[in-house]
């Protein structure tokens, strides 16, 4: 059975194409993660799926329900953790909860059992009581899961879930939703673009301009690059770089992909003019697999979408 099936799916926003075409399925009980730099497309992505936004084209199906005719059953067989936090401050934890279970018509002998079920599941049942404005970021992220889970959804989107959060913080919110992939009968759909966040999934879509550029479990996305990689820093890089028809330029350096890192050293060192600073060599990544299908990283992508941005926010100013 799938949980998610999307065929044709498109959404612009005037000139800017956001989501271009794009087909997939996910099964029930997967872990399935959309990777790419923001602006990819994937948060519009899951907004269409959530029902939060309408495509220009395309179908697609949630729960077995579609999100153009259906939306009040897919909302119903949903839950949704947004990259900002949407929690009312003010509240407690408890009361957040028992907000979200009136708005989700639960019923009512139902709530207290499942509240602590959730709540324990992500560790914050002791601070049921304590109002929202004194938790950390990361108790604030688990409460959120929790509220996510509270009306049993068949499949929980998670957009960005770590964003903004330490890297101590960012593991335990992966071990908490191990643990809940091993309670829960449930979907996850989760956004990010942080590389080792994605080897906790079954399957990855790489977004990249809109487009799913690849399609795969990680292991398989990495093996499909086959090569190690040469990372290479020099006097002149720019000059290294013509030398070297293969070479990429990224931020990190200049990037060889060979199919024995060991061996092409030696040639490396003979062949180059150009003094080379340092040289590091390492097996395929997540990231060698984001560099092979669109020519750059993911980090060299963040900042070419960051600075028209940036511009455009200061010439407001």
């Amino acid at each position: 059975m799938t949980a998610v099936e999307v065929e044709g799916l498109r959404k612009s926003y005037g000139e800017v194409v956001a989501v271009d075409g794009v087909d997939f399925t996910v099964a029930r009980g997967e872990a399935f993660g959309f990777l790419g730099p923001n602006g990819a497309g994937k948060s519009t992505t899951i907004k269409i799926l959530c029902t939060l936004a309408s495509a220009d084209a395309g179908t697609a199906r949630v729960a077995g329900f579609d999100v153009r005719t259906q939306r009040d059953d897919v909302r119903r067989h949903i839950g949704l953790v947004f990259q900002d936090t949407t929690l009312d401050g003010y509240l407690t934890a408890e009361q957040n909860l028992r907000f979200h279970a009136e708005l989700y018509g639960m019923p009512r002998q139902s709530v207290q059992p499942r509240m602590r079920q959730v709540l324990e599941m992500v560790g914050l049942w002791e601070r049921r009581g304590s109002k929202v404005l004194t938790f950390s970021g990361g108790m604030k992220r688990r409460l959120e899961i929790a509220r996510g889970l509270m009306h049993s959804p068949r499949v929980l989107f998670l957009d960005e879930p770590t964003v903004g959060l330490d890297p101590q913080t960012r593991n335990s919110i992966w071990e908490y939703i191990a643990q809940l992939r091993e309670q829960e009968d449930i979907t996850i759909f989760l956004t990010t673009h942080y590389m080792d966040e994605a080897e906790h999934c079954d399957r990855i879509a790489i977004m990249d301009v809109g487009k799913l550029v690849a399609l795969d479990t990680p292991a398989a996305l990495k093996a499909s690059v086959g090569h190690d990689r040469v990372t290479i820093r020099t006097a002149d890089d720019d000059l290294a770089a013509q030398a070297l028809p293969d070479a990429v330029r990224t931020a990190d350096g200049i990037v060889i992909s060979t199919e024995d890192g060991a061996s092409y050293l030696p040639r490396l060192f003979a062949t180059l003019d150009v003094p080379i600073l340092s040289v590091s060599v390492r097996r395929p990544s997540l990231d060698d697999v984001f560099l092979a299908y669109t020519g750059r990283t993911i980090r060299d992508s963040e900042q070419a979408a960051g600075m028209p941005a940036f511009i455009s926010a200061m010439v407001r100013r």
